[in-house]
Parts: structure tokens; sequence; C-alpha cells
């Protein structure tokens, strides 16, 4: 039995719990502009607002209005002149710079002409209904703005004006791997050309209606603009095995256009990706979560908000485990939910526990991989107590032997009375014994998660009462969900 019977969860979920296909399919519309008519009716229909526009004078235009109704503030003819050169296309910025726009510093300042300073947001992270949605299609970039050919765009979505989501579609029949070989094509060729808006696009979408995938515009370039090599690249990653499938959070695909525009493009979802599940690595990459990666984070952040408007931290019922598969990207998973959760404003630390000590380094170079000093790892019991003892360390790597340790030595200590999150990573049999008692025995405020391939149930803990082993549901809780190998075999995502 669960801890918790929900009675009304909110529709907001960025993954959609249950998908029940429409009966209008894909294949109903036999052109591929008959499915581009389809696709941005229905766009308009979840509130998007469709322009007709086709040139980069008029996307420079709309994307003027759309800053100023976002910032509540006119700009001068000078000034926009001025922010538009320095702070949105900098000729001497590109891929790396503009994506880090949008995902760290998404508050540039304006120089007034008065002299005054005024801070201008491009994307609002906290309120994400707050930003405009609109959709552009058959926008023509290239000769006009110096390259070479001139190359038509199928469909794209402008997120206060910015070209961020960009949508490639192919007739029914076609292999969806036309689409993406046609995106890199126009990387090479036109999206960085004229003011370079299009090198703020963070995910692609491509699809011949009956099959539909997304990814992150995760390319690395170095982009000469000189008229003996203008549009050469240097490409430092991209692959067509990086595209996933968008799918339910029972990880039902949902590969049809029709169904994936309802969920993958509904407001809410759609926003929540671009600000929330969008990972900028330390290494200048960005990373785009999977359904089943959003639904485990939003799983374990739901628990940890429910547990603590009903008091239940400090309980098994406080926490619940994940059980996704090995590869399936778990320490991405966590790394966002120890991220997310350390900013709820009620917890004071999250720890992430692991089992060995070369796993303690490997997490750590994981970690600082998503996001350099994000998270604080130790070498001895002294360094831990140091970082528990200080209150800008929010995120602490230990290992389970580091922390038994730790409660050894201090049976007293201010932290067993903090707010605390513990993620276990991989729950082995060896964390269900006496360092896993003495932890939930001392913290007296925690929730308390677990991260697993291989879960123990009932009918394999066996006999063995001197090894006292628990059912991973016995010592986490609730189990949160699910990504099991024959999940990842069906999604095509075995690594």
């Amino acid at each position: 039995m669960p801890y918790f019977n929900i009675v009304a969860a909110t529709t907001e979920n960025t993954v959609i719990t249950e998908y029940e296909p429409v009966k209008v399919r894909s294949d109903s519309y036999q052109s591929e502009a008959e499915l581009e008519k389809e696709f941005i009716r229905m766009l308009c229909e979840q509130g998007y607002t469709y322009l007709p526009i086709h040139s980069e004078q008029e996307l420079t235009a709309n994307l003027r209005t759309q800053l100023e109704a976002l910032n509540d503030y006119q700009f001068s003819d000078e000034e926009w002149e001025h922010f538009f050169l320095e702070s949105i296309a900098n000729p001497n910025e590109h891929i790396v710079e503009k994506t880090r726009k949008i995902q760290e510093d998404f508050v540039q300042v304006l120089k007034r002409d008065n002299g005054a300073s005024k801070n201008i947001i491009l994307i609002d992270r906290k309120n994400i209904h707050n930003n405009s949605l609109q959709v552009i299609n058959q926008y023509v970039n290239g000769k006009e703005q110096g390259a070479e050919y001139d190359n038509r765009y199928d469909v794209t979505i402008l997120v206060n004006g910015f070209p961020m989501v960009h949508v490639e579609l192919k007739r029914r029949g076609v292999p969806i791997r036309e689409a993406f070989n046609q995106i890199d094509r126009y990387q090479r060729e036109s999206f960085w050309t004229g003011s370079g808006l299009f090198e703020y696009v963070q995910i692609f979408v491509i699809s011949n209606g009956t099959s539909t995938k997304y990814y992150s515009n995760s390319t690395r370039f170095n982009v000469t603009k000189t008229a003996a090599n203008r549009g050469k690249k240097e490409k430092t990653s991209n692959s067509f095995e990086f595209t996933c499938f968008w799918a339910d959070s029972g990880n039902r695909v949902i590969p049809d256009l029709i169904d994936f525009t309802r969920t993958f493009f509904a407001r809410h979802t759609i926003l929540n990706i671009l600000v929330k599940y969008c990972i900028f690595t330390s290494e200048n990459m960005l990373m785009v979560m999977r359904p089943y990666q959003i639904t485990a984070t939003e799983r374990i952040l739901n628990r940890i908000e429910i547990a603590n408007n009903y008091k239940k931290y400090g309980t098994v019922a406080g926490g619940g485990y994940i059980w996704h598969t090995t590869g399936s990207g778990k320490t991405l998973t966590s790394f966002k939910i120890a991220r997310l959760a350390s900013k709820l404003s009620y917890i004071d630390k999250v720890l992430f526990v692991v089992d060995r000590k070369d796993l303690d380094y490997q997490t750590m170079k994981e970690y600082d991989r998503f996001e350099k000093g994000a998270a604080n790892s130790n070498t001895s019991t002294v360094i831990l107590k140091r970082q528990l003892e200080d209150p800008e360390a929010h995120i602490i790597i230990t290992t389970i032997q580091k922390l038994a340790t730790f409660i050894k030595k201090n049976p007293v200590h201010d932290v067993y009375q903090k707010h605390i999150v513990i993620i276990f990573d991989e729950c082995h049999r060896s964390q269900f014994g006496d360092m896993h008692t003495a932890i939930v025995r001392n913290f007296k405020k925690y929730h308390i998660f677990g991260f697993t391939g291989t879960p123990i149930f009932a009918i394999n803990t066996g006999n063995a009462k001197n090894l006292q082993l628990f059912t991973t549901a016995q010592t986490f809780g609730d189990h949160l969900h699910s990504y099991t190998i024959v999940d990842a075999i069906n999604d095509k995502n075995v690594l």
C-alpha cells in the first residue's frame, strides 16, 4: 500500500501520467505541407500565436516587442540597437555563449539613455507562464544574410521572440534521419548567418508524422565568419544516437506527431523542459533529459513536498525508491533532483550517498561535468563534518562508510536536527544493515530515496537473517518510478 493516497494531483506534471492516443493519426495527412498545416493548427489550439514572419527584419522587430512585454519596458531605438548588438546578437558570440544566456545568464544589463542600468530578462525561469509562445514557418535564411545557399526552415517555436525549438518535418514514409541530416546541414550553412538568432535554438524535433523524436542542440561549433572561411565550422559532437522518443510516465512511447504535439508541446511541458530539464554542462554541452528522468525527478520532488506538508519526514513514508536500469543515466537524474531539492526553502542539505570509494570520486567527476562546483565531495570524515556544518555546502557527495563513521564519532550533532534529503545511489545490500539503521536513527528530519537497477523484493530476501536483508520498499518506502531493461529495449535506449 502506498503511504499517501492523493485525491487530486496537479495537471502541471511535465510528463503526462498516461496518454490515450487520439483517433486522428498523422497518417491522415499525406503531404509534408498538410502535416505542417495541421501541426501549426494544433499548436495554436494549445495557446501558441501564429506569426507570418519570414525574414530576419520581422524576426528582430518581434523579438523587441516580446522582450518589451516580458520586462514591461519600452526600449528607445538607441537603447534597443545597443542592447541587441551587445547582448543578443554579438558577432563574437555563438551557440555556446547564446545557450549560456538562456540557461544561466538570462538576466542581461541594459544601459539606458539616461546612463542608468536596467536588468532585462530574456526568459522568465521562475514563472514559466509569463513567457510568450509563438510559431513561425517557412522562414528563409541564407544568401541575404551572407550564406552560400538559401535555406527554408519548416516550423520554429519562438519563446519571447527567440527561436528556441526548431521542428523539421518529412512526409510519411521518409526516414526521420533525413530530417536530422537536414538540421545538421542548416547548422553548417545558415543558422549562424545574419544576427545568428537561430543559434539560440535549444531543442530540435524531427518527425515524419508516424515517428517523432527530440534532442538538444548539443553541437559545439567553432565558427569562422571571415570572408575566406565563411561558415566553416568544426563540429565536436552531434549524433543521431542522441535523439530520443517522448513517452508518458508509464514509459509508453508517443511517436505519432499528433500525439507528440498534444503532450510534448503542451505549454507547461515545453517551457518546463527548456528552463528546468536542460542541463548546460561545464564542458559547454547542452543535455536534455529523457521523459523517464523527468518523471523520476518530479516524483521525488513531489514526495518531498507532500511529506513535508504532512510532517512525514523522518519516516519511511517521507521517501521512496526509483528503479531505473543500469546505463539509463541515473547520475544525471540524481544531479537534477539534488539541484532542485537544494533550492527548496525548507531543505537545509542534500546528501548523495554512494557505496564505494572509487564511486565517490566517479560521481563527483560526473556532478562536476554537469555543473562545476555544484557539489562538495570529501576525502575524510573530518572534511565531511566540516561540510555538514557549513551552511553554504548545499549538496554533499559522500560514501555510506564515511557517513556511518561520522555518526559513530558524533552521537550528538546539530546536523541531525536539520531538514535533509538523502539520496542513495545503487542501493546495494551493504546499505541495508547496521549503517543504514544508524543513519535513520540519528537524523530526525530526513527524506530518504534510493536509486537502484536491481531492487530487492520479498521473494529474493531469502532466510539469511544474519545479513539483515530487507526489501527495497521496507528500507526506502514507496516505489515511485520504474524504467527497466525492457523499457530501455523498447525505447531503443540500451547504453
